[in-house]
C-alpha cells in the first residue's frame, strides 16, 4: 500500500517535471533574442485565468494525495482499540523477543507466521521501551511498558525476514535481533502442533526451568531451540560450542544478560547440552 502511494507521487512528480521542462524549452526557443530585434516581446502583467489555473491544479493534486495517503494509513494501521483477540502477542525483553500464540505455544527469537494471512499482532514490553521492526513486512511499532500496541503482520511469500529492536534499550540493544519465518499454512500448523521434548530432570533440579519455562518463565523460552539459527538475539550461531559457552560462562556468551552462572560439573554440562540439542 505504501509502495502504491509512493509510485503515484512519483508519477505525478514526473509529469509535473516534464511539463515544466517542456515549457522552459518552448519559451527559450520561442522568445529567444534574434539579434535584430528592436523591441521586447509583449509583456503580460497579470491574468486572472492563469492565476486561478495554477492555484486550482496544485490544490486538486494535494487534495488527491491527501485522500490517498489517509486511505493507505487506515489500511496499514491495525485498530488500537479493537475488541478482537490478537493472533499472536509479541513481547520485548532485555534483550530478546518472544511470541505467544493462542494455543499457548511460546517462541523465542523466531516468530513463525503463515503466508498470505494477515495477523493481528499485539506488541508489548516486559521492562523498558523497545521497538519492533521487520522492514520487509511491517511498520515500526514501539513496545512501551504497561501499554499494548497493535500492528498487522503479513507475508505474501514464504521466507525468512530479519527484524530488530530499533529503540536503544540497554547494553545489548544491538543483539536484540529476531527472525520472522513465513511458511505455507500446512507447515505453520505442523510447527504449531509440535510436541516439546520431555524435561530433563537435571534441567529442573538446577533451577533452569524456573526461568526458561515455556509458560511463565522469566527468561527466554527454549522451546524449539534446536531449530534456531542464532542464540542470544543474534549474537552467535546455534552451535554445540556456543551452547556450551552459555552453560559454562553466560556473561562471556552475552555480556550483561541476566542468566546466573550456575555451578555445573563437566558431566552435568554434557547432559544439559544433549537435552538442549533435542529441544
Amino acid at each position: 500500500m505504501i509502495a502504491a502511494v509512493f509510485s503515484l507521487v512519483l508519477v505525478i512528480a514526473a509529469v509535473i517535471f516534464l511539463l515544466v521542462a517542456a515549457g522552459v524549452c518552448y519559451t527559450s526557443l520561442r522568445y529567444r533574442s534574434r539579434g535584430n530585434a528592436t523591441t521586447e516581446p509583449r509583456q503580460i502583467f497579470g491574468s486572472r485565468r492563469v492565476e486561478i489555473l495554477w492555484t486550482a491544479i496544485p490544490l486538486l493534486i494535494v487534495t488527491g494525495l491527501f485522500v490517498v495517503t489517509v486511505r493507505a494509513m487506515l489500511a496499514i494501521d491495525a485498530p488500537q482499540d479493537s475488541g478482537r483477540a490478537p493472533d499472536l502477542v509479541i513481547t520485548g525483553h532485555q534483550w530478546w523477543w518472544d511470541a505467544r500464540y493462542p494455543n499457548g505455544v511460546l517462541s523465542t527469537g523466531d516468530i513463525h507466521i503463515p503466508t498470505s494471512r494477515r495477523l493481528l499482532a499485539r506488541i508489548q514490553s516486559a521492562d523498558v521501551i523497545h521497538d519492533f521492526w521487520v522492514p520487509e513486512l511491517a511498520r515500526k511499532m514501539d513496545a512501551v511498558p504497561g501499554r499494548a500496541s497493535y500492528i498487522w503482520l503479513e507475508a505474501d511469500t514464504p521466507g525468512t525476514y530479519e527484524g530488530a529492536c530499533s529503540e536503544f534499550c540497554g547494553v545489548q540493544h544491538a543483539w536484540m535481533r529476531f527472525r520472522v519465518i513465513a511458511e505455507p499454512e500446512a507447515d505453520f500448523e505442523k510447527w504449531l502442533r509440535a510436541v516439546p521434548a520431555a524435561d530433563e530432570p537435571l534441567f529442573i533440579n538446577k533451577g533452569c526451568a524456573s526461568c526458561h519455562s515455556s509458560i511463565s518463565g522469566k527468561g527466554p523460552s527454549l522451546a524449539g531451540l534446536s531449530r534456531r539459527e542464532f542464540l542470544g538475539g543474534g549474537i552467535s550461531r546455534n552451535t554445540p560450542e556456543n551452547l556450551m559457552l552459555w552453560l559454562t560462562d553466560p556473561q562471556a556468551a552475552k555480556p550483561g544478560n541476566r542468566m546466573p552462572n550456575t555451578p555445573l560439573t563437566a558431566d552435568e554440562r554434557r547432559v544439559l547440552l544433549a537435552y538442549l540439542e533435542r529441544l
